[in-house]
């Protein structure tokens, strides 16, 4: 009688998916992008990584925590490196075309990420130390180094949304007669949505960076004008 042969036992085979809190952004980036933000709960990211909802919260502790994951993973990915190697200008026009581009591809989680507290958030505060040092750098006050951060991301998102927008945006239908000089310019852009939506960016850009540059020559501060 022969002895039974046994199957060898597999080694170290998880039973279940490793999470990593790179994974876990990962994961909940895709679940946005492919069911909307109101899809984004701990159990349906649990279901989307395949795994209990207790072993997602031994990861992260809330929706909120997993929001600011996303955050520095995007954000991770803006490229800041032209601070190390051009002027402040050069840098600030090349940091905000990769931080357009990001962007892009993330639409959906703009409304999120552009009022979220970086607080717990290494990347992003990286990258903002990175830039405000440069404009630091240059002689310009704090304050006003962080209002040109805000004022840039604020270009950023809408012009994100911009080069994403339906080619038809400005179409106005059958009410053509309240705007006709409007609607024929505007039907030229139409032929190439995002070429125009690049040169829109671009454009106001430039004007944003040279005035800033210019203000900064002149002595000018930076406090609003009123009328």
């Amino acid at each position: 009688m022969t002895a039974e042969k046994t199957r060898p036992r597999g080694r170290g085979r998880p039973t279940s998916p490793v999470l990593s809190r790179g994974v876990i952004a990962g994961r909940a980036m895709t679940l946005v992008a492919e069911r909307g933000y109101d899809h984004l709960t701990m159990a349906g990211l649990a279901r989307k990584l395949g795994v209990s909802a207790s072993a997602l919260y031994n990861h992260v502790s809330s929706k909120q925590e997993v929001l600011v994951l996303i955050q520095d993973r995007l954000n991770e990915e803006i490229d800041c490196s032209a601070f190390d190697r051009l002027p402040w200008p050069e840098a600030l026009i090349t940091w905000a075309r990769s931080y357009r581009e990001c962007y892009i591809e993330h639409t959906e989680l703009i409304p999120l990420i552009a009022v979220l507290p970086v607080a717990d958030a290494p990347q992003s505060l990286r990258m903002y130390e990175r830039v405000f040092g440069a404009l630091h750098s240059a002689g310009i006050d704090d304050r006003d180094a962080v209002d040109i951060i805000v004022g840039i991301e604020a270009l950023v998102f809408g012009a994100a949304f911009d080069a994403s927008a339906p080619a038809n945006i400005f179409d106005p239908g059958g009410s053509v007669e309240i705007a006709p000089t409007f609607a024929r310019a505007a039907e030229l852009r139409a032929a190439d949505a995002r070429a125009s939506a690049d040169r829109a960016f671009e454009m106001t850009l430039e004007i944003l960076v040279d005035g800033l540059v210019r203000r900064i020559q002149d002595g000018e501060t930076f406090s609003p004008r009123r009328a």
